[in-house]
């Protein structure tokens, strides 16, 4: 597997879905998504969003590329974004500002989209509030998924946004470099999605999606690999580093494009 990041992820995936069999189920009933509503969307100043979930009743944890303005390069003011717990239909199970947030220490925004990028593409939202809410239930997290293990994707996207979607039939193909290699059916809106393990009988997130490639002509999810990257960030925060709410200009949602490293890989984020 050596070299598998580096020299296999070919071509960005320019289709608008996986073909067939991706195993999607829509989460979009209260019975359905009950015991996923600690996953919400995550709206950036009204203008975009991406995927997020709640690990501590004030913390939610999602990939650093969606803190990022694609036109300055400057982090976005938390002031505008907005965690929207089990959001579906148009209602949400709790709403949430944000005061601080924090991206891994290692994260360069300016940085070609390569596997160090994605290996360090995780942030961690601090809520205004903590949600103390009996149906919202921050999710537990592992750090050592392998390969072969079953693992599930619960996402928006850019043509599902008003529901979470469940992926869980998909697996981790390939773990190097703290980059996890997956067969799960990601897109637009995807970012900062958690991959869960099932494991141990109760879902536990273990990786973040960063990205969307190409290996030898399917298509996969790219994730963090969470092993000491959530440590970090979490004392970031109790060190008092990262952004706050501050003024600032109105800020508009990445848009997701491809860039090549000098291996020749390209990746692109969903």
């Amino acid at each position: 597997m050596r070299g598998l990041i580096s020299s296999l992820i070919l071509s960005v995936w320019a289709t608008a879905a996986m073909a067939g069999g991706s195993g999607l189920q829509s989460l979009d009933t209260t019975d359905e998504g009950r015991k996923w509503q600690g996953v919400g969307r995550i709206d950036i100043n009204g203008t975009g969003f991406c995927t997020g979930a709640l690990i501590a009743p004030d913390l939610v944890l999602t990939a650093a590329h969606c803190l990022f303005d694609k036109t300055t390069g400057k982090q976005v003011d938390p002031g505008a974004i907005e965690f929207l717990a089990g959001w579906r239909n148009g209602r949400a199970a709790a709403y949430r500002g944000v005061r601080r947030a924090v991206v891994h220490p290692d994260y360069v925004y300016a940085q070609d989209v390569s596997s160090e990028r994605v290996r360090n593409d995780i942030a961690l939202l601090e809520l205004e509030r903590p949600i103390r809410n009996t149906t919202v239930n921050p999710f537990q997290t592992e750090a050592h998924p392998r390969k072969g293990d079953k693992v599930g994707v619960v996402s928006y996207a850019h043509d599902r946004a008003e529901a979470p979607s469940l992926q869980q039939v998909c697996a981790v193909l390939a773990r190097q470099q703290g980059v996890l290699v997956m067969s799960c059916d990601v897109d637009f809106g995807s970012s900062g999605a958690p991959v869960f393990s099932f494991a141990s009988g109760t879902p536990r997130i273990v990786s973040v999606v960063s990205a969307k490639a190409e290996v030898k002509g399917e298509m996969v999810a790219l994730g963090t690999s969470l092993d000491n990257s959530l440590t970090r960030l979490r004392a970031e925060l109790a060190n008092g580093k990262g952004f706050a709410v501050a003024a600032a200009p109105g800020v508009t949602r990445i848009v997701v494009g491809g860039a090549r490293n000098n291996t020749g890989a390209k990746f692109v984020r969903p």
